[in-house]
């Protein structure tokens, strides 16, 4: 827990419910311990949304779909909303939820690694969402940057580690140090490339906001 957990329920306890199939989805997740995104990064999101009113979508890390059709539900204007996912268990269920909330036709579900799929996309995203495994981020972000258009969203979950990623790499359990050295690398790129302007915010899990130059 980044924000004392006491912050936490409260500022959650603001934001109400999600619609009836949103919180369907969700508690069915859980109850299966699918990851989903926090309600605290889900609050972020719908801010970010009724910002940027995106157009064109792109989502590394689907899951059972949750973050997906929230995006759907929750962007202003009609858009179209490419996902990637890798884990085949998920890859069915996902795709129900999809036919179950009416949004098959709006949700293009690709199934593979995105290490694979991100090269042979072409086009523009204004709103890319990376929530997938968190140690591959660093090695996603070069064909993130080449389809994401000047003046879009970068929208980065999980990136704190639950606050792990301020420890000393000696401090976190050896099976996570190489996530830790690569999500420090990732917060490196993001806050100092040349075409991106980030903010890191202690989020739910830690959540990386970056917006693209449009020069």
């Amino acid at each position: 827990m980044i924000v004392n957990e006491r912050f936490a329920v409260f500022i959650n306890s603001l934001g109400g419910e999600n619609t009836p199939i949103l919180e369907e989805i969700e508690r069915e997740a859980r109850e299966r311990h699918v990851p989903v995104i926090r309600r605290e990064m889900q609050s972020l999101l719908k801010v970010l949304l009724a910002v940027s009113r995106p157009e064109h979508i792109l989502e590394v890390g689907t899951a059972v779909g949750f973050s997906a059709l929230f995006m759907a539900e929750y962007d202003p204007v009609p858009s179209r909303i490419t996902t990637i996912e890798n884990h085949e268990k998920r890859i069915p269920a996902a795709r129900e939820n999809f036919v179950r909330a009416g949004r098959d036709g709006q949700i293009t579900l690709l199934e593979g690694d995105a290490a694979d799929i991100l090269p042979s996309l072409s086009g523009c995203y204004d709103f890319v969402f990376m929530d997938a495994a968190k140690g591959q981020y660093i090695h996603f972000l070069p064909e993130v940057m080449r389809l994401l258009a000047p003046g879009g969203m970068l929208v980065s979950d999980n990136v704190l580690q639950d606050g792990d990623i301020i420890e000393s790499k000696y401090a976190v359990t050896r099976r996570n140090r190489t996530i830790h050295r690569r999500m420090r690398e990732y917060l490196y790129e993001l806050t100092h490339h040349p075409l991106l302007t980030t903010a890191v915010l202690p989020v739910g899990d830690g959540a990386a906001v970056s917006v693209r130059s449009s020069g």
